[in-house]
C-alpha cells in the first residue's frame, strides 16, 4: 500500500507537521532554505505557517477564528506581528472569516506562538490537509433574525476537532460551516449544518459534498439527518474519522469529500458515517433536508440594531479585506472605545464592530479610519470579495486584489447600481475566491491581445446563494485586463439594472 502512496501522503505518513511545535526555534536557527521541502512546504502548514514562493523568506500564518469572532486584544497582538515585518506586512480577511498574516519570517514563529496562545488564538491545523476555520453566522447572539447562537457551536466542533484523538491526518482539507439564521453561504462546504425543524424541535439538517477545484464545482446536498445542536461537534468528529479512514489518498484531484460520496452512494456514505457516529454514542433521525435557509446573505454593513435593545453593529468595508498594521490596530481601538472590545470578520472579507451604544454611534463613525473602511461603501466595494492574487500566491495568474479594487472603484465612478452585485475574484481555476458564487464571479487567465498574450480573465454570471441556490456559469473565457471595465460596465447596464453617471 505504502508504494502506491503519493509524494505528500509519503511525506505525511512520515512525520506530523503538528510534532514540529517545540522545535521551531530549531528550525529557524537552521535557515528556512536548509530545511528538507516536506518540512518546508507540507509539515509546517499543520501549524498554520505556510511557505510562500513568490516571498521567499517571507511566510505567512493563517490563524484560526471560529465564527470569525476576535477580541480588540488579540487583534492587537497580531498588528503588533505585522507591524515588526516593516513594509512586508500585511493581513488578510479570508473568506472563511479567518484572518492571514503576511511577511513573517522564521524566526518570528516561536514568539508569535506563544504571543498568540497567550491571548487565546491557535493557527493550528489551519492549512493543508486539516479540517479548515468553521464558519457561522457573523452575526451570532446580536442578529434580530437568528433562529440559534452558532458560535458556542462552532467552538464546541473545533475543539472535538481539534483534541488529541481527532484525526490529524485527513486525504485533503474540509470545510465546514454551521447556519444559524435564513442567510445562505454555506452549501460551498464538504459538510454544512442548516437550521431545520423535526418533530416541533429546531435542530439541523445535514448536508455533505460542496466544493470547488480546477477540475468540479458542486453544492452540498442533503444527507438525509437531522442533529440537535448538542451533536454536531461528534458528528462532525464521526464524519471526520471516517473520512480519514476511508478517502482517496492515491489521487488529490479526487479526495474531496464529494468524491467519496459518489464512491459510495448517498445511501451507503450515510450509513457508514451513522456507524461511526454511533460508536461515539450518538443517534440522528433520518431528516426531508428541508431547512430555514432561503435567502443570500446581508452585507451587514452599516449601522444595525442589535437584538440587544439598545445596541448596534456597525459594519465596515474592508476593501478586497486588506489590512495594513496601523489599520488593525485603529480597529482594536474602536472596539474597545466605541463597543464591547469584539469584532466580527465576515465571509465578504468586512469587518463588523458590535456592541455599540446609541450615544456611541455618530462619534464612531466620524473615526478618520472610517473614511477608509466605509460603513456605507458603493454597490460594487460592498460585496467585492478576493482572493490573494499573484503577489503572494504562485498559482494566481493576476494580481486579484489591487485588480479588483481599481476596476470596482472605476466602475462605481462611472455608474449608479440601485442595488449591491456581489463579485467574486479569484486568480486562478482553484477557485479560492469563490467565482461560482458571485453574481458576476472572474477569473484570472491569460489570452491573446493585440499580437500578445496579456493577463485577462474568465467571466462567470449568475451564481445565486438565494432560496434556489446555483452556481455561476461561464459567460466569457477571455476579456484582458486593459478591456476589463468597459466589459463590465456594459454588463452591469444590461443586466443590473446599472446607469451611467452623466459626466459634469
Amino acid at each position: 500500500m505504502a508504494a502506491t502512496l503519493s509524494k505528500i501522503e509519503q511525506a505525511k505518513a512520515e512525520l506530523c507537521g503538528l510534532d514540529l511545535a517545540p522545535r521551531l526555534g530549531e528550525l529557524a536557527a537552521q535557515g528556512w532554505d536548509n530545511l528538507d521541502e516536506a518540512t518546508l512546504t507540507i509539515r509546517l502548514k499543520w501549524l498554520g505557517i505556510f511557505f510562500r514562493p513568490v516571498t521567499p523568506g517571507r511566510f505567512m500564518v493563517r490563524l484560526r477564528l471560529p465564527n470569525g469572532v476576535i477580541s480588540a486584544d488579540q487583534l492587537e497582538v497580531l498588528a503588533d506581528a505585522v507591524d515588526r515585518c516593516g513594509e512586508h506586512g500585511s493581513a488578510d480577511i479570508t473568506t472563511r472569516q479567518n484572518l492571514q498574516l503576511r511577511g513573517l519570517l522564521l524566526e518570528d514563529m516561536a514568539p508569535l506562538m506563544e504571543a498568540m496562545e497567550a491571548v487565546g488564538l491557535t493557527s493550528r491545523q489551519s492549512g493543508h490537509d486539516n479540517p479548515r476555520n468553521i464558519t457561522g453566522n457573523p452575526l451570532a447572539g446580536i442578529d434580530p433574525e437568528e433562529l440559534v447562537d452558532t458560535r458556542p457551536l462552532v467552538e464546541a466542533i473545533q475543539q472535538r476537532l481539534l483534541a488529541a484523538d481527532a484525526p490529524r491526518n485527513l486525504p485533503r482539507k474540509f470545510n465546514i460551516a454551521v447556519g444559524g439564521a435564513p442567510d445562505s453561504f454555506l452549501l460551498h462546504n464538504d459538510l454544512a449544518f442548516l437550521p431545520a425543524d423535526h418533530n416541533g424541535e429546531l435542530g439541523f439538517t445535514v448536508m455533505v459534498g460542496g466544493f470547488f477545484s480546477a477540475q468540479r464545482n458542486e453544492l452540498a446536498i442533503p444527507l438525509g439527518l437531522w442533529l440537535r445542536g448538542d451533536q454536531l461537534a461528534n458528528y462532525s468528529l464521526a464524519t471526520l474519522r471516517h473520512f480519514e479512514r476511508c478517502g482517496n489518498r492515491q489521487a488529490r484531484n479526487k479526495s474531496r469529500l464529494m468524491y467519496l460520496v459518489d464512491d459510495l452512494g448517498l445511501e451507503g456514505y450515510r450509513e457508514a458515517v451513522l456507524e461511526e457516529f454511533t460508536a461515539l454514542g450518538g443517534e440522528a433521525a433520518p431528516h426531508n433536508g428541508e431547512h430555514h435557509v432561503n435567502r443570500a446573505p446581508r452585507a451587514a454593513l452599516g449601522v444595525n440594531p442589535q437584538k440587544q435593545e439598545g445596541l448596534s453593529w456597525v459594519g465596515l468595508s474592508v476593501p478586497v479585506g486588506r489590512l495594513d498594521a496601523a489599520s488593525m490596530a485603529e480597529l482594536a481601538s474602536l472596539a474597545r472605545r466605541y463597543g464591547s472590545g469584539e469584532l466580527r470578520f465576515t465571509e465578504a472579507q468586512n469587518v463588523l464592530i458590535v456592541n455599540v451604544p446609541a450615544e456611541r454611534v455618530e462619534p464612531l463613525l466620524a473615526e478618520p479610519l472610517l473614511q477608509r473602511f466605509k460603513s456605507e461603501p458603493g454597490a460594487l466595494m460592498a460585496e467585492a470579495v478576493s482572493c490573494t492574487g499573484n503577489r503572494y500566491c504562485s498559482f494566481a495568474l493576476i494580481p486579484t486584489k489591487t485588480t479588483a479594487q481599481a476596476v470596482v472603484e472605476e466602475l462605481e465612478q462611472r455608474l449608479e447600481l440601485p442595488h449591491a452585485v456581489r463579485s467574486h475574484w479569484t486568480g486562478c481555476p482553484n477557485a479560492c475566491g469563490q467565482p461560482y458564487m458571485g453574481e458576476i464571479g472572474l477569473m484570472g487567465a491569460k489570452t491573446r491581445h493585440e499580437g500578445q498574450m496579456v493577463e485577462a480573465v474568465k467571466i462567470f454570471l449568475g451564481g445565486d446563494m438565494g432560496a434556489d441556490p446555483k452556481l455561476a456559469e461561464l459567460h466569457d473565457k477571455g476579456v484582458p485586463l486593459a478591456l476589463l471595465p468597459d466589459v463590465l460596465e456594459q454588463l452591469l447596464v444590461e443586466r443590473f439594472g446599472a446607469r451611467r453617471r452623466v459626466a459634469a
